[in-house]
This record gives C-alpha cells, sequence and structure tokens, in this order.
C-alpha cells in the first residue's frame, strides 16, 4: 500500500471559533469524501492557518469530529506579500491502493484561487469577490 499526500485549502468569514472548525470539517470530510478514504485510511493532518486566525487550532474542530487517533499538527502559514487572508490550509497523508495521478485535492470558498488548475467547478461555493483579487467576502459588516 502507497502514502500519499492529499491538499486543500478554504477560508473563514472571520476568526471566531465555530466558523474555524466548521469550515475546517467541511474541508477534511470533503477532501476525504471526494478521495473515498476512511478513517482507518488516515496517517497524519498538517495544518496551516494565516496569522488573522487565532481564535482556535483547526485540529481541535477535526478532534470535534471524532478523529481522536490520527496525529495532527498546526502551524502557522508563512506569511507573504498579497498572501490570501483568513485562510486555512491543510495537508493530509493516507495509505492508499490508488495511483497519485487519482487523488483529487479540493479547494474551496476563496482558496480556489490558490490552485485553479485543481479546482473542479463545484467546489467554488460563490465566495469570493473576483474585484478583491480572489479574498473572500467581507461578511463581517
Amino acid at each position: 500500500m502507497a502514502v500519499r499526500a492529499l491538499r486543500g485549502a478554504t477560508t473563514v468569514d472571520r476568526d471566531d471559533v465555530d466558523e474555524v472548525k466548521k469550515r475546517a470539517g467541511e474541508l477534511l470530510e470533503g477532501l476525504l469524501d471526494r478521495n473515498d478514504i476512511q478513517a482507518d485510511d488516515l496517517i497524519s493532518i498538517f495544518f496551516t492557518t494565516t496569522a488573522d486566525i487565532s481564535s482556535i487550532a483547526p485540529a481541535a474542530g477535526i478532534r470535534a469530529l471524532g478523529y481522536t487517533d490520527v496525529p495532527l499538527l498546526c502551524v502557522g502559514e508563512m506569511p507573504t506579500e498579497g498572501g490570501l487572508a483568513r485562510c486555512i490550509r491543510l495537508m493530509v497523508h493516507v495509505e492508499t491502493e490508488r495511483p497519485r495521478s487519482a487523488m483529487r485535492h479540493l479547494f474551496l470558498r476563496g482558496a480556489v484561487v490558490l490552485r485553479p488548475d485543481l479546482v473542479d467547478d463545484n467546489d467554488d461555493d460563490g465566495d469570493v469577490d473576483p474585484s478583491e483579487g480572489g479574498q473572500p467576502k467581507d461578511t463581517t459588516s
């Protein structure tokens, strides 16, 4: 059996405990679902968040979903000029018989701008403001 890595990213509307948990959960479960990965296939999950997310670590939301025996790690995303705001990224390591070419990554919400070459037409849920260079729409006002 091979070890493969899956990538994904999403954005949050605001730095809020419930919002971070919800978005991290939908990202992971969407990624596992689209690749037919079961919990027992998981090896580890690495998360990064941009500096504007500090209310809770995405791993806490994943643990709340029942992934209690999977090693999880959260680190800060390297800040870059013009980087995407309020972004959660993940890399999931799995055991699978599927070839690397069959693995399907997942980019949601404002994160679709990160890897448009890997985005399916149904990944973008309309929360991106193209006039802001792909930044998530500001829903806090």
